[in-house]
């Protein structure tokens, strides 16, 4: 432990010596008319992948990637602003995994520019997410991520790039129960959740309904389908069975057992099973895959955007 403390005591003050570029870079954010500005709140505009980083008032950033489609750059603007806001798909990396390897593995990008959404690969602490009673570092240190992805959130939308009613966040592994400790915690931020071989291991009051997808395969080891295994190396206590996740969140939204089987458009081998549409519209699809590992399902990033765009947050 005492190891632990000098590492995180050191990543600190390196993340202290770093500036905050988003801050910067507002060159053209004032423009008027129908042009695009160059940066809106220094977030660049042209089509690509950027990298931001973000002041969370704590020694140092953090640090995130934007894939702005052509839907963004090429579409109208007004006063500096884009005339329709964007849905945004923020994706979780899993432990010892970070913003990069979570963009190759869902492949986000080619989909936000077919489908028109903004994708966002925010970076863990020390490769880690505080997701409650997981993990590694991020935990250790008591990381106030739940902090970070909604000032995140707040960022996108406030510049006016993204809709409110349409954020979504996923997560694998133990970025998924971050994508749960958020929707725990930040509901109102979040239209809609999707989890991908992770389990819920924090306590929760979510202040509305959340949709949410859930993928979990019968033969992940890391974190059993059935419950077993462990928390994280200084908590033996076993993860919960995916099912208690399902539970939790049909019964937040008065929703009755997902017995509706549906198809996960491109996710080979997912049995799912839906909810169906609860009064406030939020839904919950469970798609169980027999002889699944712990990896991202083939597939899957193509059946989360799919329940994403049907899942809008209700107005207010």
């Amino acid at each position: 432990m005492r190891r632990l403390g000098l590492v995180m005591l050191a990543a600190v003050l390196v993340l202290a010596g770093c500036s905050d570029t988003g801050r910067q870079g507002r060159e053209g954010g004032g423009k008027t008319g129908g042009k695009r500005p160059a940066t809106v709140a220094g977030i660049p505009t042209s089509t690509g992948t950027h990298k931001q980083k973000l002041d969370v008032d704590t020694p140092g950033h953090r640090e995130y990637l934007i894939h702005v489609p052509p839907k963004l750059t090429k579409g109208g603007w007004r006063g500096g602003r884009p005339a329709e806001r964007l849905p945004v798909v923020i994706a979780l990396h899993g432990g010892l995994s970070n913003m990069d390897g979570m963009r190759k593995l869902t492949g986000f990008d080619a989909l936000a520019d077919d489908k028109g959404f903004l994708a966002v690969y925010p970076d863990g602490f020390m490769t880690t997410w505080n997701a409650g009673d997981c993990c590694g570092p991020a935990k250790a240190g008591k990381i106030k991520d739940v902090d970070f992805l909604s000032r995140l959130i707040d960022r996108l939308t406030d510049a006016g790039l993204a809709d409110p009613r349409r954020v979504y966040v996923t997560g694998f592994s133990n970025g998924a129960g971050m994508a749960y400790r958020v929707a725990c915690e930040a509901a109102g931020r979040v239209a809609a959740i999707g989890v991908v071989e992770g389990a819920l291991v924090t306590p929760c009051s979510p202040e509305r309904p959340v949709s949410a997808m859930i993928f979990h395969g019968t033969a992940d080891r890391n974190v059993p389908f059935h419950g077993g295994g462990e928390r994280d190396f200084n908590d033996k206590r076993p993860f919960p069975p995916v099912s208690r996740a399902v539970d939790f969140w049909r019964k937040k939204a008065g929703l009755p057992e997902p017995r509706r089987n549906v198809r996960a458009l491109g996710a080979d081998g997912a049995e799912c099973s839906a909810t169906g549409k609860g009064a406030a519209g939020a839904e919950v699809v469970f798609c169980r895959i027999e002889g699944g590992t712990h990896r991202w399902p083939d597939g899957a990033s193509e059946a989360l955007w799919s329940f994403f765009a049907a899942h809008p947050a209700p107005r207010q």
